[in-house]
């Protein structure tokens, strides 16, 4: 008697930006074939495309989500600094004003990847798609979900050049982005309105591409203003990341009644004279303008509790921003979403295809990184004015003061940053922050005076020509 070959395994993922590409990189290593379909088309090389508006804005990618990709494109991080992108140590190479001071340089303990966004996708798309498995259906449109009553068999799509028709799948993925109509087919299905919870600043951001002065093109560092919410009023932060070819992105933003202009001759005035320290305004004196200014105003947090649904359809997931779409004033939606797939991946290899409830498997467990990024995201969002219907809850209360009492501590205790560090750059939960000995720090608090002024190095300074 002979055996019967094994069926082949199809997974289709929806979306062909950073959340889907990495999704499709880990279901090959556990799927036979996989189909990404894209409502773009993809350039060939790095360049802007109309699905990615949000590529004009500054992204960094932390150490969480590069240990994530290492995982699933071993060498990825060197394929992105050959291709221009840089690496900072935090806190060694980050100038950041917290809300409670300016935070020192500590020794390295984390890092983050910097480059522009087209440099970013466009080297991970190349990585993903150089394995044959993988295929990309683009100028399509995921117009629904097939399925039967126990499960779903695939997705309905309509090509640019042709006529609607179904891609059959033994796993569909959505990582579409905030466009995501997956709340929608889920009813379709019969099945209830899963919870959602969205927090609204109100922030809007503006964007600007510079030339850094010749002397700061090398090795400068991330500069960073971040908002004090006790003070009252409107909340303005400002950024300013070096990035491939000699570049800063600076990223501007503020919420309700404290909002940048689009226009272009007021970018510098804003940096200067609205954030909190003028010191992102004085470096941008002695730089060149390369583009005008980007503006956005889609800045809602908004997570969809997929995980908590009592019903939930086999042969279906939802990754990224399609399931939880944050601020991106904290940086942390492209490190979950390589967290994500890699869970993606790791949960349909501990468990096999043939697992019951595997798709609730992986709701659950791509929740984790989705509730660690979420908690960050919304601390501050919460208390602004019109930011939800209620207001913050207890917890946002506890959890909010608590934190601040960390961040006051971690400007003066190396310690405690680097505990700090760990939970931002995503390597870490949040539970070692609760451990007795961080408990105590944050009850002594700092063991160092405040910092008066942005700690730039006396080089730094002079290549910048601040002296």
């Amino acid at each position: 008697m002979t055996d019967r070959p094994t069926p082949a395994r199809t997974a289709v993922v929806l979306g062909g930006s950073h959340s889907g590409m990495l999704a499709a990189r880990a279901l090959a290593d556990v799927a036979d074939r996989v189909v990404v379909v894209e409502r773009d088309a993809l350039p060939a090389s790095p360049g802007p495309r109309k699905g990615l508006p949000q590529a004009r804005h500054a992204h960094m990618l932390w150490s969480g989500g590069v240990l994530a990709m290492e995982e699933l494109l071993p060498g990825i991080t060197g394929v992105l600094r050959e291709a221009g992108a840089n690496r900072r140590p935090v806190t060694t190479d980050i100038v950041a004003l917290g809300s409670r001071g300016w935070f020192r340089r500590w020794a390295e303990s984390h890092h983050v990847i910097l480059a522009g966004r087209d440099l970013l996708d466009a080297t991970v798309r190349a990585g993903v798609l150089a394995d044959p498995r993988i295929e990309v259906v683009e100028r399509a449109e995921a117009v629904g979900l097939s399925s039967t009553e126990a499960a779903v068999t695939g997705v309905r799509i309509r090509p640019h050049d042709g006529p609607e028709r179904t891609v059959h799948a033994d796993l569909v993925v959505d990582a579409s982005g905030r466009g995501s109509q997956a709340a929608r087919w889920l009813i379709a299905l019969g099945l209830p309105p899963a919870e959602r919870r969205e927090v609204d600043a109100g922030l809007a951001y503006a964007s600007r591409l510079y030339l850094a002065p010749a002397a700061a093109r090398d090795g400068f560092p991330v500069v960073n203003v971040q908002p004090d919410r006790r003070e009252g009023g409107p909340g303005r932060a400002g950024f300013l990341l070096p990035i491939e070819e000699g570049r800063w992105i600076v990223t501007l933003c503020g919420t309700r009644g404290g909002r940048p202009s689009p226009e272009n001759d007021d970018f510098v005035r804003f940096a200067r004279e609205d954030l909190r320290h003028p010191v992102i305004g004085e470096l941008l004196e002695g730089a060149e303008p390369l583009s005008d200014v980007a503006f956005t105003r889609t800045t809602v947090n908004r997570r969809h509790f997929y995980e908590r649904m009592p019903v939930w359809p086999a042969n279906f997931a939802v990754l990224g921003d399609a399931l939880a779409a944050f601020n991106p004033v904290y940086g942390h939606g492209l490190a979950v979403a390589a967290q994500s797939a890699l869970l993606l991946r790791d949960t349909v290899r501990r468990h096999g295809w043939a697992a019951p409830g595997l798709s609730r498997l992986i709701q659950k467990a791509v929740s984790r990184p989705v509730g660690a990024a979420w908690d960050l995201a919304i601390g501050q969002d919460v208390f602004y004015p019109g930011a939800t219907e209620q207001g913050p809850t207890l917890r946002d209360r506890l959890v909010t003061a608590y934190v601040d009492r960390l961040m006051h501590t971690a400007t003066g205790n190396g310690r405690i940053a680097r505990r700090v560090t760990d939970v931002t750059s995503l390597e870490r939960g949040a539970g070692v922050l609760l451990t007795p000995s961080v408990m105590l720090a944050a009850a002594v608090g700092p063991l160092k005076p405040a910092l008066t002024a942005p700690p730039l190095t006396a080089e730094e300074r002079k290549a910048a020509g601040l002296d």
